[in-house]
């Protein structure tokens, strides 16, 4: 009992201050109020002076060198001697946080440290008046103060373990006995025991006959003394009788407290009745710790499953983010805010894409400012309003001159489906492939078209031309053999050999006709592409108007033979030629490279002329379609060797810009020896 208790004793203060002044001044003023007053610098010489001389009341100084004054705060409070003993601790004047932190570190109060002496032992003097009434009550009932040590240590108890321990330790220290245990069994699943030796050691249940135990608790277990050492549950030979009290809540037996005493007159009324006590409050616990764990079991699982429904929601979002990225569509989504929320992959590539970090969050206008703001935001509006899907047909042209077409199709979405969109799906599919294959089927169609009309035309014509021409030779024949005599001969010779030179020259306008519908058949042999070329290129120089053209021809001396009609392949070449000399009327440089491409050979024709305009691009390759000046030019030549090439099996495309220039780009099948081939 702290002498403060005992009314035979001063009651004995520690002053606890690394500035002399203010300790001999403190330590002044309780020894004038009457106290036995003791003065320590240092924490160290503090604890070295309370191991020796046990005091009622510390006053330290909270602001002591190095945080000796928290270290030394948080260590009385755990030692067992100094655990109840008052702690008034002096912080800085104006530190209000430091005056908390006392508090919190145990003090009992915190006062400034420029507070006069007499209010430090006014408030001293409290304290203690409060212990002195605590230390009666307790005194006067010491089932109370046993219970009320063992209730403060089971409200922290949440964990079977600590449970026994605490339980198991405060009954040994509380009743004198030579051995006590203490065991709860949460479910089938969850027991803990715990069991204090003759040392007072703590251990686990190895002095303990858990199974006896178990069967004892199953029936409607009730306090029993035994005697009879073969029912006894902790394994020792020197005690004499023990005293088995259950836990139990709610009518059923949670576990049990028992306890061990060397003499019968030991175990009397009183302890069994404290006993009893205690194990009332273990129940107690015991039934708390199985609903803390199952909240912690259940909130475990919980989590778990939290967990695990968060990993599949993750893996669902990675996977659909994998679908969209892989589509071979171009793909975002903008929220009724023009907000972008999705910007797939593909909307990243190319030469027209952005990067999904530089348009994520951001208004769709401020991503996408190549397009007229007033006429995408009114495609938005349309969708958004009506939740019809919007299609239309996009062109754009890339840097190198090449057109793109575009599907653009503007989806909506609805989160709520009785509310209004609240998204829009943009997705955009590269259709360049698709129209220009719908062009060339259109001009192959239309070429066809007019080909069996040409054939057609020619068929009726080269009948009557053939009799007229027959006619004329027969006649001109008679004039020369004399039948005819006179003046009128002359005359009559004159007109039949015009007759006859104008219907052979419409005969070969006929042919020109066939050769435009490909009637005729053509002998396919192997050829030298480079051969076709330099003949080709010799007739083109001889042009007048080739004059102020400089011929650059590009031909490896290795490439392989093609298959074809060589005489179709030089009128290619030179219609090719003929419009490239028509671009550059001032002059310019006319380029002709031939190289393998794959298991293909390519023959491009450039010129740095005029150029053509993109709306002409598409157009170029249809019959009669020209824009050179009337009389100039029949529409035809691009036709017919589009004609050509596509009957040789190859192909003929075009990139123009204009002011810089056009290349035809002549595609061909080479031949290959079986020998060379991979």
């Amino acid at each position: 009992m702290p002498a403060a208790i005992n009314p035979e004793k001063n009651p004995s203060v520690l002053v606890v201050d690394d500035d002399p002044e203010s300790r001999e001044r403190l330590r002044s003023a309780f020894a004038e109020a009457g106290y036995r007053s003791l003065s320590a610098d240092t924490s160290a010489s503090a604890l070295r002076m309370l191991r020796d001389d046990l005091c009622d009341l510390a006053v330290l100084n909270f602001d002591l060198e190095n945080g000796g004054g928290v270290a030394l705060c948080k260590l009385l409070r755990t030692q067992p001697t100094t655990g109840k003993m008052p702690i008034i601790a002096l912080a800085a004047d104006d530190n209000e946080g430091q005056r908390i932190e006392a508090l919190a570190a145990g003090a009992d109060e915190s006062l400034s440290h420029a507070a006069p002496a007499a209010e430090v032992v006014s408030r001293a003097n409290a304290h203690l008046r409060a212990a002195q009434r605590e230390w009666a009550l307790i005194g006067s009932n010491r089932e109370l103060g046993f219970l009320a040590d063992l209730g403060r240590g089971l409200l922290k108890a949440l964990e079977p373990e600590q449970l026994v321990r605490r339980v198991a330790g405060a009954t040994y220290e509380g009743t004198g006995a030579a051995m006590c245990a203490a065991f709860v069994k949460l479910n089938d699943a969850r027991e803990a025991g715990c069991v204090f030796d003759r040392e007072g050691t703590a251990e686990d249940t190895l002095l303990l006959e858990v199974v006896r135990l178990r069967r004892w608790l199953e029936p409607s277990a009730v306090s029993s003394l035994l005697t009879d050492k073969s029912t006894f549950f902790i394994s020792d030979e020197k005690h004499e009788v023990e005293y088995a009290a259950p836990l139990k809540f709610g009518g059923r037996a949670k576990g049990a407290l028992i306890v061990a005493f060397d003499k019968r007159e030991d175990c009397d009324e009183t302890e069994r009745r404290l006993i009893d006590a205690a194990a009332q409050q273990a129940a107690l616990a015991a039934h708390i710790s199985t609903l803390y764990q199952s909240a912690r079991d259940a909130s475990t699982s919980l989590a778990a499953e939290v967990e695990r429904r968060t990993a599949e929601v993750e893996a669902q979002r990675r996977f659909i983010e994998a679908i969209i990225d892989s589509l071979p569509l171009s793909l975002y989504a903008i929220n009724r805010d023009y907000r972008v929320v999705a910007w797939n992959r593909n909307r990243e590539l190319g030469e027209l894409g952005i990067p999904r970090g530089s348009a994520l969050g951001r208004n769709i206008f401020s991503v996408l400012t190549r397009q007229r703001r007033d006429l995408l935001q009114s495609e938005f509006a349309r969708v958004f309003e009506t939740g019809q899907i919007e299609r239309l047909e996009h062109e754009t042209t890339t840097a190198t001159g090449e057109v793109k077409h575009w599907l653009i199709s503007k989806i909506p979405m609805w989160i709520d489906p009785n509310g209004p969109v609240s998204h829009v799906i943009t997705v955009g599919e590269d259709s360049t492939a698709r129209v220009e294959a719908n062009r060339a089927v259109a001009r192959a169609e239309k070429i066809a078209a007019i080909g069996r009309l040409a054939a057609g035309v020619v068929h009726e014509i080269n009948n009557p031309l053939a009799t007229i021409a027959a006619c004329a030779e027969a006649l001109e024949s008679r004039v020369n053999d004399g039948e005819f005599k006179g003046s009128a001969v002359d005359d009559l010779r004159e007109y039949l050999g015009l007759i006859r030179s104008e219907a052979f020259r419409c005969k070969t306008i006929t042919n020109g006709l066939l050769d435009f519908s490909r009637t005729r058949p053509a002998a396919h042999t192997p050829l030298s592409l480079g051969d076709i070329i330099s003949s080709a290129i010799r007739l083109l120089a001889h042009q007048q108007r080739a004059n102020n053209i400089n011929f650059q021809i590009e031909t490896a001396s290795d490439l392989p033979l093609v298959s074809g009609d060589e005489g179709q392949l030089q009128q290619a070449i030179i219609a090719l030629g003929t419009n490239a000399i028509d671009a550059m009327p001032v002059g310019g440089q006319l380029r002709i490279v031939t190289r393998m491409n794959g298991d293909k050979l390519s023959v491009e024709v450039s010129d740095n002329g005029a150029g053509i305009p993109d709306e002409n691009v598409a157009k170029i390759f249809e019959p009669f379609f020209t824009t050179k000046e009337v009389g100039k030019g029949t529409g035809l030549g691009l036709a017919v060797c589009y004609g050509i090439l596509t009957e040789h099996g190859g192909t003929l495309d075009v990139q123009s810009t204009v002011g810089v220039g056009t290349t035809f780009t002549i595609s061909l099948p080479a031949i290959i020896p079986d020998g060379e081939q991979d």
